[in-house]
């Protein structure tokens, strides 16, 4: 569960929905989760919620990730919907979220999440590279998904795209189309995933023949810095980025850019950044930089990592806080 702004009360569906086991795959080791949740399980979770989140539960989602919601058996899916609704329908939360395929969305499906209370659905589009999704096996097209999208909005449902870096085939270049064509679709959420090499996953035998490699932890951090810079510069939040963490993850994790704090990574590649450009304009010396308190642990860096970059350029900066500066706004005052 989440507390923070897009707060979930989240229900993982693993791998049920299915028709495709993709190259990257191990549903049970990314959730954590391996039994499928009922009726019972959605009434206890968001029953605790309300208890943890109080108030702040009313702005919350019920959400249901994990597999391809719309593609699984359509009693099991209503017994879930028809759990959460009455919460929904209550004012006790925002709305219902939930994760599918491009190719398993319909004008029929559609209504029937309509009449449950459904205020948003992600696509799991990965990539908008047909080659690339053939041979990371997905089984749809990127035209499935600008077809779902543009069926998704005409619904007046919230429409939210998932991507992933550096799947086998992909090339940065790939990527950054693969968000541009994101883009174009007018989504209203995005989450962004570095590939993870996973045990017992078509990506693990590849990578033990050589013939895939995963990105390094430094070139995905770089790119998904851009893609977060340019999703966001286009008014669209990016509300994830990076694998949440969990034990079953860490065991089960044989190669790729996974960081417990990735996001964090970015934001602060991003930092420094801005603070460079900023100080191309002074000549080198010390000096102190004002960021917004919440951004000062992202402009210092991990380990100090972006004071440090920014010394080898020659300026010496200190970091503080100005409550009176934006999130990501920074401030320069060069000492004389």
């Amino acid at each position: 569960m989440s507390r923070g702004k897009h707060a979930n009360v989240a229900l993982f569906i693993p791998h049920n929905g299915c028709p495709h086991q993709c190259s990257f795959c191990d549903q049970k080791s990314i959730t954590g989760h391996a039994e499928q949740p009922g009726a019972a399980e959605v009434k206890a979770a968001a029953d605790e919620a309300l208890h943890h989140l109080g108030g702040a539960a009313s702005s919350a989602e019920i959400a249901f990730f994990g597999g391809s919601f719309t593609a699984i058996e359509q009693s099991y899916m209503l017994e879930l919907l028809d759990a959460a609704a009455p919460y929904v329908k209550q004012g006790q939360f925002a709305g219902i979220r939930v994760s599918t395929r491009p190719d398993a969305i319909s004008p029929e499906i559609l209504k029937l999440l309509c009449s449950r209370g459904v205020t948003a659905v992600e696509l799991g589009a990965q990539s908008m590279d047909n080659a690339v999704l053939q041979k990371n096996e997905r089984g749809h097209t990127a035209e499935d998904v600008v077809n779902a999208s543009h069926l998704i909005r005409q619904s007046g449902i919230s429409l939210g795209l998932q991507m992933m870096t550096g799947l086998y085939g992909a090339t940065e270049q790939s990527d950054e189309e693969t968000a541009k064509a994101l883009l174009a679709l007018q989504p209203d959420t995005v989450r962004i995933y570095p590939t993870l090499v996973m045990r017992g996953t078509r990506l693990a035998f590849l990578l033990e023949q050589g013939r895939y490699r995963p990105q390094t932890l430094s070139d995905a951090v770089q790119l998904c810095t851009r893609l977060l810079e340019m999703f966001e510069a286009h008014g669209v939040p990016v509300i994830r980025l990076g694998l949440h963490d969990t034990p079953q993850l860490r065991q089960n994790l044989v190669d790729g850019p996974w960081h417990p704090a990735f996001r964090e990574l970015c934001e602060s590649r991003r930092m420094l950044i801005y603070a460079t450009a900023l100080l191309r304009g002074y000549p080198p010396g010390k000096g102190v930089l004002y960021v917004n308190p919440t951004d000062i642990s992202k402009m210092v860096g991990q380990k100090k990592m972006n004071c440090v970059q920014l010394a080898q350029l020659g300026y010496q900066m200190r970091v503080m806080g100005d409550p009176s500066l934006k999130k990501q706004e920074i401030k320069v005052e060069m000492c004389r």
